[in-house]
């Protein structure tokens, strides 16, 4: 039986702004599947779940807002994107470089970009735990998989 804290229902809600790459939509593809397998987010005070997850990006800050699975609202953790702004955007240029690499064949390069990324991931994990401690507690997947989810969603702002 599935963990009850967690994330049943993910909702990205600047879905219908723009497209995003063909590297980004297959990110956000792994993550929602690998999120939707296996996570733990634990919302402080919420009662069990699982969870439907609306994230949004709204006027510059980043937008947990977390239902019961019939809907009901439960409540909203809002994040600003500042510290975040850094880390995506150096995420954003290795997606492209890696999807460069690709195009020329170059081996060694997309593994060197793929250390890079990871790399980017765990640092975007480790942030985005901490911003969220005291207010959700998640594990270090969860985390590194909602980062993801948070660069696609600027990304689709930006572009």
């Amino acid at each position: 039986m599935p963990h009850r804290s967690r994330i049943g229902e993910i909702v990205l809600e600047a879905e219908a702004l723009t497209r995003p790459s063909a590297e980004l939509e297959a990110d956000r593809n792994s993550a929602i599947a690998d999120l939707l397998h296996e996570n733990r987010f634990i919302p402080r005070g919420a009662p069990d779940g699982p969870y439907t997850l609306n994230l949004a990006l709204n006027e510059g800050r980043l937008v947990f807002d977390i239902r019961r699975a019939d809907g009901a609202p439960i409540g909203a953790v809002i994040l600003a994107m500042g510290p975040f702004r850094g880390l995506i955007k150096d995420y954003m240029m290795l997606v492209g470089a890696h999807h460069a690499a690709v195009a020329e064949g170059q081996q060694a390069r997309i593994q060197a970009i793929d250390m890079g990324r990871r790399g980017l991931h765990n640092e975007g994990a480790e942030l985005l735990a901490k911003r969220l401690d005291g207010k959700i507690d998640v594990d270090f997947d969860t985390a590194r998989r909602l980062f993801t989810l948070i660069c696609v969603l600027h990304q689709r702002l930006t572009h």
